[in-house]
C-alpha cells in the first residue's frame, strides 16, 4: 500500500481501546546514501500541544482518516535527532533533480517493504509555473542531501490546508525559524493573521518583523482588534506607531482605543466587536448574525443590544439577550422584549480578577463592557480571561517528562 506523507497531516491517531489521542503532525526518515529512506515513527501531537514520537514499528494500521497504533505512547516531548529528517517540515518544496531537469517536491509516497518496516519509495514532484505533475522513484532523485537556502512553501502550505488555524501554529512553532518565516510570507493575509492569533508571542513579533511594514499592517488589519492591540503593545512602541499610522483608519481606530486600557483590566482583554443590534431588530436578525461561521463560540453566545450606533462605542447599552433564549422566542419577536434584566456590564477598568470572579458567579462565557458614559464599548469573553491567566508559555506546552 502507497500512502503519500503530506495527506497524513491531521490525521486523528488512535490508541488500541480506540480513543483518540492526538493528530500526526509530520512522518520522520533516516536519509541515506544509498537505498530508500527508512520511516522511523510519526510526529503526533497530544494535548495540550505536546509533540511525542510514535515509532512505525507501533503502528498497527493506516486507513483513510486513522492511524491506529499498539501499545503504550511515550509522552516525552519529541527531540529530532541529527540524522533524521522530518518530511513535511524539511522535505517538501526542495529544489531537486530528477537527471538533469530541475524540479520541486510537493509529496512522498511511503511503502511497507516488510512488516513493520517503511520506506520512502516514491516522490511527486512538479516543474516550473504550471506545476505538471510527475512521480518517480526516489532513487531516480538527487539533491535531497543539499542544504537549500531557497526552499520553496507552496507544498507545506498545501498539507496544512484543511487545518485548523490552531494546528498550522503549531506546526510552524516546531520549524525552524528559517523555514517558519519562508511559510509565514506565502499565506494569504487572513490566513497568517488567524494563524499568527494562536502563536506564542515570540514567534508572532518574530514573523512580523519579517515582513515588509505595508504587510504586516495589512496582516494586522485581519486580526481581531484585542489580538492586534496585545501584539502592537509587546512591540518596540516607534515599530507600533508605524504599523497604526499604515493601517486604514477604520480598522486602526479601535486598535488604537484598547491600547489606551491597561493589559491586566476588562478593557484591556476584551474585544470591541461583539455582535451589536439595536432593540427594534429581531430574534430572527439575531440568530442569522451568531449563526457567521468566523464567530468564536463565546462572542456568538449573546447578543448585545444598544441604541445607534452599533459600533463600538455604541449608543446607550439596553441589554444582553442570550442564545438559549433567542432559540425559544418566535422568531418576530423584537430584542428589547427578550433581554436579560438582572446581569449589570462590568467595566473597563475591571481587574482580570474581579473579571474572572464575575464570569464565575454567574455561569457565563462572556459579559459586556460598558464605559462611565453607559456607552457598550466591547466584550470579555472566557478565552480573553484564560489567555491572561495562563502562563506566557502555555500555547507551547508542558517541557516536563511525564
Amino acid at each position: 500500500m502507497k500512502i503519500f506523507v503530506a495527506r497524513l497531516a491531521g490525521t486523528p491517531v488512535f490508541d488500541p481501546t480506540g480513543d483518540q489521542i492526538g493528530r500526526v503532525r509530520d512522518v520522520v526518515v533516516g536519509l541515506r546514501i544509498t537505498g530508500n529512506p527508512q520511516v522511523h515513527g510519526m510526529v503526533v501531537e497530544v494535548q495540550p500541544r505536546r509533540r511525542v514520537f510514535l515509532p512505525i514499528t507501533r503502528v498497527r494500521r493506516i486507513e483513510a482518516g486513522a492511524l491506529v497504533f499498539t501499545g503504550r505512547l511515550n509522552m516525552r516531548r519529541f527531540e529530532q535527532r541529527a540524522t533524521e529528517t522530518l518530511v513535511i517540515g524539511e522535505v517538501l518544496d526542495l529544489s531537486v533533480r530528477v537527471g538533469d531537469e530541475p524540479m520541486t517536491v510537493y509529496d512522498v509516497a511511503m511503502e511497507e517493504s516488510l512488516p513493520s518496516r517503511w520506506e520512502i519509495t516514491k516522490v511527486a514532484l512538479f516543474k516550473g509555473r504550471r506545476r505538471e505533475p510527475r512521480t518517480v522513484d526516489w532513487g531516480e532523485v538527487s539533491g535531497f542531501d543539499t542544504l537549500q537556502k531557497d526552499q520553496g512553501a507552496a507544498g507545506l502550505i498545501a498539507a496544512f490546508e484543511s487545518l485548523r488555524a490552531a494546528d498550522v501554529a503549531s506546526a510552524l512553532h516546531e520549524l525552524p525559524s528559517k523555514r517558519r518565516i519562508e511559510i509565514a510570507r506565502e499565506l494569504t493575509d487572513d490566513r497568517l493573521a488567524d494563524v499568527l492569533e494562536e502563536l506564542p508571542l515570540d514567534d508572532q513579533i518574530g514573523i512580523l518583523g519579517t515582513l515588509e511594514p505595508e504587510r504586516a499592517a495589512d496582516v494586522l488589519e485581519e486580526m481581531s482588534p484585542d489580538d492586534a492591540a496585545d501584539l502592537l503593545h509587546d512591540l518596540p512602541e516607534e515599530q507600533a506607531a508605524r504599523l497604526l499610522a499604515l493601517m486604514e483608519p477604520g480598522e486602526a481606530a479601535p486598535v488604537r482605543r484598547l491600547l489606551t486600557y491597561a493589559d491586566d483590566t476588562a478593557g484591556g482583554v476584551m474585544t470591541s466587536e461583539p455582535v451589536i443590534l439595536p432593540p427594534n431588530a429581531t430574534v430572527a436578525e439575531a440568530l442569522a448574525h451568531i449563526r457567521q461561521q468566523d464567530l468564536p463560540p463565546a462572542v456568538a453566545a449573546q447578543v448585545y443590544v444598544t441604541r445607534p450606533p452599533t459600533e463600538t462605542p455604541t449608543g446607550t447599552y439596553l441589554g444582553v439577550s442570550h442564545f438559549q433564549r433567542l432559540l425559544r422566542e418566535p422568531p418576530s419577536t423584537l430584542l428589547g422584549r427578550v433581554l436579560d434584566p438582572s446581569l449589570d456590564p462590568i467595566r473597563p477598568d475591571f481587574t482580570l480578577r474581579q473579571v474572572h470572579a464575575f464570569l464565575a458567579n454567574y455561569n457565563l462565557v462572556a459579559a459586556p463592557v460598558v464605559d462611565e458614559l453607559g456607552r457598550l464599548v466591547g466584550a470579555v469573553t472566557v478565552d480573553d480571561v484564560l489567555d491572561h491567566l495562563l502562563p506566557d508559555d502555555w500555547r507551547e506546552g508542558d517541557d516536563r517528562d511525564h
